[in-house]
């Protein structure tokens, strides 16, 4: 592997930052610009002004903005942009529903560097690295998991669906909802209606316990 790439590394801790950038440069084998944000804003801001970004790896726990909004919102920004998550977090819910607002990789801070690094080329190079033939394996991109029919219309589910759904099962009420929407109380109502009719639950409170 010889061309250069350009990764826009997202984390609000220098540490991880400088660390990421040391292992993934022995790892990688491959030249890489390095382009850093510490908060959301930051990251949008700065994949537009480099204009030639091949990927993010994008933390979910970032100053200005927590959990699976901040790729919502970086996505709604620039919406061709080869997103991986990079979290702590090894929640199926939570990975499942990045994959399905358009992440398009899952790199664990605690993985194994095998796996971050495999991780990573699969992301880069998504029609096969120069040396090898073919593009990698899709199960590089994302953990697997046991197939469940409720994941599957978790992933069918729309943008402002998967928005209300992760809001549902923070604990927000339906005002909550509202005022972090700016949706009407009346509209979060039927939004939370025809979600519990797409998932086949039962009540509110049914729905949240099927993902503890």
């Amino acid at each position: 592997m010889s061309d250069k790439k350009t990764v826009l590394l997202v984390d609000d801790h220098e540490l991880v930052r400088f660390g990421v950038k040391t292992m993934y440069a022995e790892l990688l084998g491959v030249p890489v610009e390095w382009l850093e944000a510490g908060t959301l804003q930051e990251a949008i801001d700065a994949y537009a002004a480099h204009g030639a970004v091949d990927a993010v790896l994008l933390d979910l726990n970032l100053a200005d903005c927590k959990g699976l909004q901040g790729l919502r919102q970086f996505l709604q920004a620039h919406p061709k942009a080869r997103v991986a998550v990079f979290s702590g977090t090894q929640d199926e819910f939570v990975i499942r529903q990045a994959r399905a607002l358009g992440a398009a990789a899952y790199v664990g801070k605690g993985t194994m560097m095998t796996q971050m690094r495999d991780t990573l080329t699969a992301l880069l190079f998504p029609n096969g690295v120069p040396e090898a033939r073919g593009p990698a394996p899709s199960s590089a991109l994302f953990p697997r998991f046991p197939s469940s029919a409720m994941y599957d219309r978790v992933a069918e589910l729309g943008p402002r669906h998967l928005e209300i759904l992760e809001l549902v099962l923070s604990g927000c009420t339906n005002q909550e909802i509202s005022n972090s929407t700016n949706l009407s109380l009346g509209t979060v109502k039927n939004y939370v209606s025809s979600l519990l009719l797409a998932l086949d639950v039962r009540s509110r409170s049914h729905l949240i316990s099927l993902f503890r």
